[in-house]
């Protein structure tokens, strides 16, 4: 495979979509010389805030999207539910990259599932419920527990529903919106892991290795890197990711997640089209962060080391933290081995993504209980 002719610095970058994935993005764009501007439907964005060119815009105007488009080199996103039909409308004026086939895949679990399915790799056994009757003889099929999901627009635990009895039918059709739907057998996982991986246009692969995810309530809550799970099943991983990327052509970062199970067999559980949640602590723990790695993959610059500088921790800020007042910052601030990120979101809420906190440490044990207790430390009464 060739070799594509790099886009360079000081070129313009689009972004579809404009939360903290996008802000990062920029701040690496920038650092690096680039000019970003960033297309969604809202203002005074994380991404816009930080962004040359903020266009507010509806994703289903397809005239908006494409005049962005033709203001820019390339055009990338920073999470997976855009329209198809927007990618496709900015394709038509600028590359997209990853492509627009790689989102439709990711962007519907159906979709996902059969494309992992055909290419003979490992996942949770599921059925797809197009309509109440067909839950029945999906339950017979894969037994209970099982969990729920809708095809469409799920993430941090939305849109799902864990079933424990035959008699929870109806409310679990209910509680996903009664609209298309997947049925996946549960899983009794010893732990859950992710890689995040970047490939070029001329099919160079880099990974983070395995990072261990702890989540709550459905949305992730620790990373750990590297996870403490046995060398095999790491590796395993990563090869499964390569397959992955290669698979779907991708040019861009992409988290692969898996459920390892007590056997050590590792799951495919979902495809991220774009940099993760998992990976935010390579902003401060690798020589190149996941952000900065999508930045040069899609412009076609040789792939930067992904050398892990330290072990490391990560934790999520919930909009939780803010019930009772500002979080008490210098707190957090005073430990030294903890970056504080916060993601400029002009309203907190229970379950919102506000920020993120990193450890870096001798070890990942440290690390976790450094982060652990930096979080503890922000609380306004703790």
């Amino acid at each position: 495979m060739s070799r594509v002719k790099p886009i360079l610095p000081g070129s313009a970058i689009g972004v579809l979509g404009s939360g903290q994935l996008g802000r990062m993005f920029a701040i690496a764009a920038r650092r690096m010389g680039y000019r970003v501007h960033t297309f969604s439907p809202d203002e005074d964005t994380p991404t816009g805030q930080v962004s040359d060119l903020e266009v507010k815009a509806a994703y289903e105007d397809l005239d908006a999207v494409r005049d962005f488009a033709s203001g820019v080199a390339v055009v990338t996103f920073e999470f997976e539910n855009v329209p198809a039909e927007t990618a496709a409308a900015a394709e038509s004026r600028a590359p997209v990259r990853p492509a627009g086939n790689v989102l439709h895949t990711t962007q519907h679990r159906l979709r996902e599932k059969w494309f992992l399915s055909q290419a003979g790799l490992p996942l949770t056994p599921f059925r797809y419920v197009s309509q109440a009757a067909d839950l029945p003889v999906a339950l017979q099929d894969l037994g209970l527990p099982a969990i729920l999901k809708t095809a469409d627009f799920g993430y941090d635990g939305k849109g799902q529903f864990r079933i424990t009895s035959q008699d929870q039918l109806f409310e679990a059709w209910e509680a996903v919106g009664q609209v298309e739907a997947v049925l996946e057998a549960f899983v009794d996982f010893e732990c859950e892991i992710s890689v995040v991986a970047a490939r070029s246009e001329s099919g160079d692969f880099v990974h983070y290795g395995a990072i261990e995810n702890q989540h709550k309530n459905g949305i992730l809550d620790l990373s750990i890197a590297p996870a403490r799970v046995p060398p095999k099943v790491a590796a395993e991983a990563v090869e499964l990711t390569r397959t992955v990327l290669e698979k779907l052509e991708v040019v861009g970062v992409v988290c692969v997640e898996f459920f390892v199970a007590k056997s050590g067999r590792l799951l495919i559980n979902e495809i991220a089209p774009r940099p993760h949640n998992s990976g935010h602590l390579t902003v401060d723990a690798n020589i190149t962060s996941q952000f900065e790695q999508q930045l040069r993959s899609v412009c076609g610059l040789p792939l930067g080391s992904v050398k892990q500088l330290a072990p490391a921790a990560m934790a999520n800020l919930l909009g939780d933290l803010w019930t009772h007042g500002e979080p008490d910052w210098a707190r957090a601030a005073a430990l030294p081995d903890v970056k504080i990120h916060l993601y400029g979101k002009l309203s907190a809420r229970p379950g919102r993504k506000m920020g993120h906190l990193t450890a870096i440490s001798t070890n990942v044990e440290t690390a976790l209980a450094d982060v652990q207790r930096a979080r503890h430390l922000l609380a306004p009464h703790s």
